[in-house]
């Protein structure tokens, strides 16, 4: 590969089903998704791992899913195995599964193949293969390898697992990350190829990335010739000697070209042998390797013995751990076995569990897609992975515990034994959403039978309701379920599922916060055993985990990002809390860029989403407040901010409104005339094409792009589309008939005739902000009061439009035919023309415009069942830090991150130390003021200076004495009613109280919060 070549990529061609597809769509992208609509792919053994694979593939969308799997359904399948039933016992596992399986994407379908032949294999382009025998493995992958097809062999056993890829002797990957190029401004370049960025802007580019330029004056490389990078630091690249291509004189853009390069990949037989690993966990650096011989060595033993015994004897054990020997000296593996370890492949050899099938299941789902499209990096070769530290410690693991008793948990007693069985379904948790991560919660804890014993019981709340878009990753709900309650439809569905669990789960749809105390109050939390969070924002997942701390309960946290992931595990006493640490803020876009000087889409579909909210929204809303609240002129005025704005916004939507649909057409036009091309001559008055800054150099240099007016076209698909969008929300707002269905271009290009386009004047006393850290000229100027009471009067009075409102517009994304994304879309590239900016399609300012977090099946499958993994320590009460794991994974690389949660903060006063989050000082009852401060001076050595109830001072060391006098006789309740002026609410039986105190040396010390039982 040269380091510099031209390349051109082919659009994709095909339809996607975008209401379904949507979040998957910001994953993949559209040529990895048209890929896939154009790939068979068949599973090959369908109990839980199989089915978990099958599932996450048909979500995402491939031409056609077969399934092989004649071997008869046995009750044990049931604890991993989601799509059979116990009426399914004895029946073909394939054809159990397949209509089932048919329900989750209309797009995608099931069929069932009878014979492993190669006539039959030879039909698909992607092949996974669980519970084959190793001979059956390798036989099958020589015939793929020699064909091209794209090969994945998986197993689970207990709390090991094992994944191998195989993508022939040439596979391209036509995107590593799958993250959006990198792009920025040029400042310079120098003829022996560096490249300078704008200061204080970092390029962003790694070494053997590629680039290309536009808009570079003096050289000549905008003709979409590729460069490949250096990168000797931050704020420069190197692009190599550009010295007989011209000398660089200004301006500039560069974007980064994911280019793509290929993988050979050896088949099985040859790895088995010499094996290339991936390692999930490096703090087990060791065990891969000795994994890869233990899961041959089941193999063998199996073949001997024709079935794997349940459980393992010492005579057993003995045999399996000669072949691993064996097996060991015949292969490349240095270093001495772990017998411990070997011994526990053996143990759990027979164990099925919810966790792992989740976990390697969304991992070898997003393998097949890779294999599909070329997408992200595939695993090369073995992935070997195990979470022995989820086994528990404190309950019984022997040959006689973990026998089976002929129920659907047999697959998990073979792990984990009866008791802690027992235990997990004894188990009360609360589950916060149903929504991605929630189904797959849900749905695992259904198999694993949590909750589902005497004492069990799982309360799901989700005041959501499903959409359609939901359908393609949330996969307890159906097309049928559209319109209802996700938390009611997830609940029938694990159900079905699990019958155990009827009686034992209970569905809510209130919103989890102060709003809804009352319902989950004092009793409801202190009952729980854990809770999980399943939720998409920070400020409710917040709400939650300060909950958790309050009442001591452990908390499972996790979210996804398409193809990244994370868990987080919260153990009351032993680790921080979720609050602990957060995100850094969003940067934003300074307002002068936006207003002025966009560089890129992100800023004009920034700029569109505002102009649609002050159009569609605020305008109407202000309209509404002064036709229903007869002060709204008097409290205006008396308001910072824009008033004068806020009066002409009423003024002009009252005294300009529209009487017809016709009327909405011409003002679209009026207004397009009005962002497009007056406003940016206006500028461009101010500031012309050969404008300099104070120090003599160019003004429209650097970031700032001299814009050029747009003079409307009606058959510029944008153009019309700003008409079309702003003309059916204005009607909207006024209760006036829009288009029914596409618009009439012709009835448009009549009624546009009629416009009457002003010509443009320039104002000369107008000020515009240059930089974001210079002052905003415009906010210094003071508007006459007489200019405002003028404009007030021009108003029409509320009486001669009594019962008249509008109606704002609230903005909804998926909704194609609302005409909101296709306006902000037409705005924003109407905006992006003014400024030479690539437009973008709908798809994209809908992404960032509605702020969609993308989203596939594959990740959310992996994530929770990293969650349950840490659920069975939590079960467990362990009170070791280091049992437990946060993890973070990328599928795409792929990359598996796995650390100890950060430990709790000490403190200490006096000598005592206290742990700062999960500490507090318990009062039982009601006492009054002066027991207060008599217990914390006897009791604690600490005097209290301050005490506080939420907003509420309540006694400060400084209050008078005759006033300190007064409150001290008084109740706690009675002191917050009489500073408050308010009544408790009835719910509350707990008071929280902040406290400031000085220790026995009379220094202000930290101590934990107060909490005073009722």
């Amino acid at each position: 590969m040269s380091d510099r070549m031209q390349i051109d990529t082919p659009e994709p061609q095909g339809e996607i089903d975008e209401s379904l597809y949507s979040r998957q769509l910001y994953v993949l992208g559209k040529e990895a998704m048209l890929k896939m609509q154009n790939s068979n792919v068949l599973i090959v053994g369908l109990r839980g791992l199989g089915i978990e694979i099958a599932k996450n593939v048909a979500l995402a969308g491939v031409k056609s899913l077969s399934l092989y799997d004649p071997s008869p359904v046995e009750l044990r399948d049931l604890s991993t195995q989601f799509f059979l039933t116990a009426e399914d016992v004895g029946k073909p596992r394939a054809g159990s599964s397949a209509a089932r399986l048919a329900e989750l994407n209309s797009y995608v379908p099931i069929s069932v193949v009878e014979d492993l032949t190669e006539e039959t294999l030879g039909k698909f382009q992607v092949i996974v293969a669980m519970d084959l025998s190793l001979e059956e493995q390798v036989k099958i992958n020589n015939f793929t390898h020699a064909n091209d097809i794209k090969f994945i062999a998986a197993d689970t056993r207990g709390l090991f697992a094992s994944i191998f890829v195989d993508f022939g002797e040439e596979f391209t990957i036509i995107d590593s990350t799958g993250e959006e190029p990198v792009s920025g401004i040029v400042s310079d370049i120098e003829p022996d190829g560096t490249v300078s960025v704008l200061v204080d802007s970092r390029h962003g580019l790694e070494d053997g990335d590629y680039v290309k330029f536009s808009e570079v004056e003096g050289l000549d490389i905008n003709n979409g010739e590729v460069f490949k990078v250096s990168v000797p630091g931050p704020y420069a690249f190197n692009i190599g000697d550009v010295s007989k291509l011209g000398t660089y004189k200004k301006g500039g853009l560069y974007t980064q070209v994911k280019m793509p390069r290929k993988e050979s990949y050896q088949p099985l037989v040859e790895q088995l042998k010499a094996p290339e690993l991936v390692f999930p966990d490096f703090a087990k650096f060791d065990r891969p390797a000795q994994l890869h011989l233990a899961f041959q060595g089941l193999h063998q033993f199996k073949e001997k013995r024709s079935h794997l015994p349940r459980p393992f004897n010492d005579e057993d054990f003995a045999e399996f751990a000669h072949l691993v020997k064996n097996l060991a000296q015949q292969t490349s593996f240095e270093g001495d076995l772990n017998e411990d370890l070997i011994k526990e492949v053996s143990y759990q050899a027979q164990g099925d569990i919810p966790a792992m099938a989740a976990f390697i299941g969304g991992i070898v789902a997003q393998e097949v897609l890779k294999a599909c499209s070329g997408k992200f990096v595939p695993i090369k070769q073995f992935l070997y992975f195990d979470s022995l530290e989820s086994l528990p410690t404190s309950y019984p693991r022997n040959a006689e515990n973990t026998q089976p008793i002929n129920s659907r948990y047999d697959a998990q007693i073979a792990v984990f034994g009866l008791d802690f069985q027992k235990k997990i379904a004894n188990s009360k948790t609360f589950l916060v959403g149903s929504g991605a991560i929630g189904c797959e919660m849900l749905k695992n804890w259904a198999l694993m039978g949590l909750g589902s014993g005497p004492e069990g019981k799982i309360i799901v709340t989700d005041n959501d309701t499903i959409e359609k878009s939901n359908l393609n990753r949330q996969f307890l709900f159906r097309p049928k379920d559209v319109g209802q309650g996700k938390s009611e439809v997830a609940a029938k569905a694990v159900i079905a599922i699990n019958p155990d669990l009827k009686g034992h789960i209970e569905p809510k749809l209130e919103k989890v916060g102060t709003e809804t105390e009352n319902i989950f109050d004092n009793d409801f939390w202190e009952s729980l055993d854990f809770v999980t969070n399943a939720l998409d924002n920070i400020d409710a997942r917040t709400y939650v985990d300060r909950r958790c701390v309050f009442f001591g309960k452990a908390l499972l946290e996790s979210g996804t990002l398409g193809t990244k992931g994370n868990t987080q595990v919260v153990v009351p006493r032993l680790t921080e809390s979720y609050s602990s640490s957060q995100d850094p803020p969003e940067k934003s876009i300074p307002l002068c860029t936006l207003r002025s000087f966009p560089n890129k889409i992100d800023h004009t579909i920034a700029w569109a989403k505002s102009l649609f909210q002050g159009y569609f929204a605020d305008s109407a809303e202000n309209v509404n407040l002064y036709l229903s609240q007869p002060n709204f002129i008097e409290a205006t005025l008396k308001q910072s901010g824009d008033v004068k704005g806020t009066l002409q916004s009423i003024s002009e939507s009252l005294n300009e409104r529209p009487y017809s649909f016709e009327d909405c057409i011409k003002w679209a036009r009026l207004e397009f005339e009005k962002k497009f091309n007056q406003e940016i001559k206006q500028l461009l008055f101010t500031f012309p094409e050969d404008a300099t800054t104070s120090n003599g150099s160019p003004f429209w240099s650097g970031a700032k792009r001299a814009p050029k007016p747009l003079e409307f076209d009606i058959n510029n698909p944008e153009h019309f589309h700003f008409i079309v969008g702003g003309a059916n929300l204005r009607a909207y707002v006024y209760g006036l008939k829009g288009d029914q269905g596409n618009p009439d271009k012709s009835f448009y290009e009549k009624v546009l005739q009629e416009v009457k386009i002003q010509p443009f004047t320039p104002k000369s006393g107008l000020k515009i902000q240059v930089n974001d850290e210079d002052p905003d000229p415009n906010a210094q100027q003071q508007v006459e009061t007489d200019e405002l009471q003028t404009l007030a009067t021009s108003l029409p009075q509320p009486s001669t439009l009594a019962g008249y409102r509008l109606s704002p517009v609230e903005f909804e994304k998926d909704d194609d035919t609302n005409h909101h994304i296709e306006f902000i879309t037409a705005a924003s590239n109407c905006r992006a023309l003014n400024y030479q900016i690539d437009v973008a399609d709908r798809a994209k300012t809908k992404f960032i415009a509605g702020r969609i977090i993308p989203a596939i099946a594959t990740t959310t499958a992996a994530v929770t069942g990293l969650v349950q993994l840490e659920l069975y320590k939590i079960v467990d009460n362990r009170t070791k830090l280091e049992d437990y794991k946060n993890g973070f994974i990328n599928l795409a690389l792929p990359l598996f991150a796995f650390s100890e949660p950060i430990a709790s903060p000490k403190g200490k006063y006096n000598d005592k130390e206290f742990d700062k989050i999960w500490d507090r000082f318990n009062i039982k009852g009601d006492i009054t003021l002066k027991e207060l401060l008599d217990y914390f001076k006897e009791k604690e050595g600490l005097e209290i200076t301050m005490l506080s109830y939420d907003v509420s001072l309540l006694y400060a060391s400084f209050f008078p004495p005759k006033k300190v006098a007064e409150k001290e006789g008084m109740k706690i309740t009675q002191l917050i009613k009489s500073v408050t002026k308010k009544d408790l609410d009835s719910h509350i039986k707990t008071l929280i109280l902040e406290v400031c105190t000085d220790d026995l040396e009379g220094e202000d010390v930290e101590v934990p919060f107060i909490t005073i039982t009722l």
